[in-house]
């Protein structure tokens, strides 16, 4: 049995939507006080009022936003105790027709982004005497690579690249930081694609099904309890088996 978070505070960054909201929404139902940040006000306010949750509208590529986002957060509750630096960005271009500015745009939510709310929420978490962070990583870079998304695997790469050492620093400030890497996750707008694409990403998975939004948010709770107080630095791969095949010939097999 694990010891409960109720009454913990949870920061998710980009978890207005997507992952992101999923994760807020497995916190919020294990009775944690969450607080969804965001860009999107309007968005960020609706999804605040369906989860029981706080909303603080942040562009987390900015240093000044990341730090308001940790001083609103513990003026209203107190402390953080976990920060889920989620927020990331995923546009799709070829390395040919790539722009400078997109990689720009991409490093700064993605890393940037991921660096400055963690700067910006140390002294909270390290007041907490329990601080955890979950970054939300991908298989995409660190594993696997897509066309179209060299920029956005190199980001959710160079997180891990800087988890290794953040979770150094922190492990004296009692302060664990831990990755989720989710493989292919039902979010919205998927219908959108048409049935036919979704088929084509199941049938690559051994489970023979997209993941649920939850199902990553499942695994940062765990990440964020008493009992995973001696993990840190590490990594948990959240996609049905999806990099294990090394072939679809693998899958045909069956």
């Amino acid at each position: 049995m694990f010891t409960p978070l109720t009454g913990r505070t949870v920061v998710v960054t980009g978890g207005t939507k997507g992952i992101g909201k999923g994760i807020a929404r497995v916190f919020a139902g294990a009775g944690a006080n969450v607080v969804v940040v965001g860009r999107d006000r309007s968005r960020g306010e609706a999804a605040a009022d369906e989860l029981g949750a706080a909303y603080v509208a942040a562009d987390v590529g900015r240093a000044e936003d990341c730090e308001r986002m940790a001083a609103e957060t513990v003026e209203r509750f107190g402390g953080i105790d976990v920060l889920c630096s989620n927020a990331g960005v995923f546009p799709d271009a070829m390395l040919e027709d790539m722009t400078e500015a997109d990689i720009d745009g991409i490093f700064a939510t993605n890393v940037k982004g991921t660096m400055l709310s963690v700067k910006a929420c140390m002294g909270a978490l390290e007041r907490s005497g329990h601080g955890r962070v979950v970054l939300t990583s991908s298989i995409t870079g660190p594993i696997t690579g897509y066309p179209g998304w060299c920029h956005y695997g190199a980001t959710k790469a160079a997180q891990l690249g800087f988890l290794r050492t953040a979770a150094i620093e922190l492990a004296q400030k009692g302060i664990t930081v831990n990755a989720v890497m989710p493989g292919n996750i039902e979010t919205e707008g998927l219908d959108e694609l048409g049935p036919e694409y979704r088929q084509k990403m199941e049938s690559s998975i051994p489970q023979r099904k997209l993941g649920k939004v939850e199902d990553i948010g499942y695994t940062a709770l765990f990440l964020a309890t008493d009992e995973a107080s001696y993990i840190t630095g590490q990594t948990i791969v959240v996609d049905g088996g999806q990099v294990l095949p090394e072939s679809m010939m693998a899958l045909e097999a069956l």
